[in-house]
């Protein structure tokens, strides 16, 4: 039987059952999120009913659900965003690649082609979920170069400053496919470069993401004391950015692998409080910025490690839904991966090794991936397969895969 209601719809009632609610349960818990009283419960399980059915909430209401299940507002009822391409530089400058090179090679620099660099710089961003890493790390490196070059021309202040800013965004990009290409050594020392672009500019959202990659960078090394200090460091530089939420994230990642849920929930909550109150991003495809469906990504992470299986079950086929086209084509397929590593974790532990084993697989094969990230999570599904089904060919065939995967890597190897 198809279901034709809005995603939203589907979403609320699937994250009520997933809670094992009644519809008045749901509407219960609602009421400790309003700021004010709600009608009687009679009356509002009836508007609940009519919400499940796929009549839209209105504006006081939606953010009120989305706090009643974790997540915020843009995130259970999305926005459309935008992507930076090729054809868009050419739009918003007036100037081709081509163009801006040759622009970058005069002995002084205009405020049009610091324009230019700045959507160049956001394009690359924005390609950073799709494109092949080699791709990118070649693109990224080669206009860190014409960026960094621009040092030794005429600037004034604010154009030396806004050159400084550009060589560090870069500089992360750099840096995060660095690591995710199985590099930590050269990434480490480009997060280092960006730390000190972002001091001498005072730039302090390129010094937390600097400080986010840091707190990235420990939890997949397994270094979850070295995770809170980062994302701890990078909230004190970077407190109003939404680099703050990702920091918040990172944080309750390495809490739940600490096995302290309340802490998770503690900086859970801070990190969809500070999203919340944060206006829609423009472009959700570019790699520093925290788009509102990226906060069911981190909330799915955190619960499939506290043994919340349905609740992680849940938020897994929301990004899948959220990171897929209808035509099937991936928008976010590292994300999609570690989604699939999540329903590969919950049929195993449910005993379903044969459905575990193709998301498992499924999960192993994207062209795009974050190999310490893939690891890390995979690794917890690895120790599933060791733990319930040891001396089954399939789970040993998996875990072959998995260190096939790794063995070019031997700091992410599993365990």
């Amino acid at each position: 039987m198809s279901d034709d209601r809005a995603s939203w719809a589907r979403r609320i009632a699937s994250e009520r059952l997933a809670r094992d609610w009644s519809q008045l349960d749901a509407v219960r818990a609602l009421r400790a999120h309003a700021a004010t009283e709600l009608p009687s419960d009679e009356s509002m399980v009836r508007q609940w009913k009519r919400w499940e059915s796929g009549a839209m909430p209105g504006d006081f209401y939606r953010p009120i659900i989305a706090a009643t299940f974790g997540t915020v507002t843009a995130a259970l009822f999305p926005e459309p965003g935008r992507r930076n391409g090729e054809n868009e530089i050419l739009a918003a400058s007036g100037m081709e690649t081509l163009e801006i090179v040759s622009r970058l090679n005069r002995s002084d620099v205009d405020n049009a082609t610091l324009d230019a660099l700045r959507i160049t710089t956001d394009r690359l961003c924005s390609e950073y979920p799709f494109m092949p890493s080699e791709q990118l790390l070649i693109e990224g490196r080669q206009w860190l170069r014409r960026v960094v070059e621009l040092h030794s021309k005429s600037l004034t202040l604010a154009q030396h400053r806004e050159v400084l800013a550009l060589s560090g965004w870069l500089a992360l990009l750099v840096g995060c496919v660095e690591y995710d290409s199985g590099d930590r050594h050269a990434a480490e020392s480009t997060r280092q470069a960006a730390l000190s672009l972002a001091t001498e500019s005072d730039h302090a959202e390129v010094a937390g993401w600097a400080h986010e990659m840091r707190a990235w960078f420990a939890l997949t090394t397994g270094d979850y004391r070295g995770v809170i200090a980062a994302a701890q460091a990078g909230t004190d530089r970077a407190p109003a950015h939404s680099v703050a939420v990702q920091l918040a994230a990172q944080e309750a990642k390495a809490w739940a692998r600490l096995g302290d849920r309340r802490q998770v929930e503690v900086a859970l909550d801070r990190g969809r409080r500070l999203l919340e109150g944060m206006p829609h991003p423009e472009n959700l495809d570019n790699h520093f910025v925290v788009d509102p469906a990226k906060f069911d990504f981190y909330a799915m992470d955190c619960y499939r490690l506290v043994g919340e299986d349905k609740l992680a079950r849940t938020l897994a086929d929301e990004v899948l839904r959220a990171g897929t086209d209808f035509d099937g084509t991936e928008r976010a397929p590292m994300r999609n991966a570690e989604a699939r590593v999540t329903l590969a974790v919950t049929a195993a532990r449910e005993g379903d090794l044969e459905q575990a084993l193709i998301y498992g697989e499924r999960a192993l094969q994207g062209e795009r991936q974050s190999i310490p990230s893939l690891i890390m999570t995979s690794r917890e599904l690895a120790a599933e397969m060791r733990r319930r089904y040891s001396g089954e060919p399939e789970a040993e065939s998996y875990l072959t895969h998995l260190r096939d995967l790794g063995q070019a890597k031997p700091g992410f190897l599993p365990q």
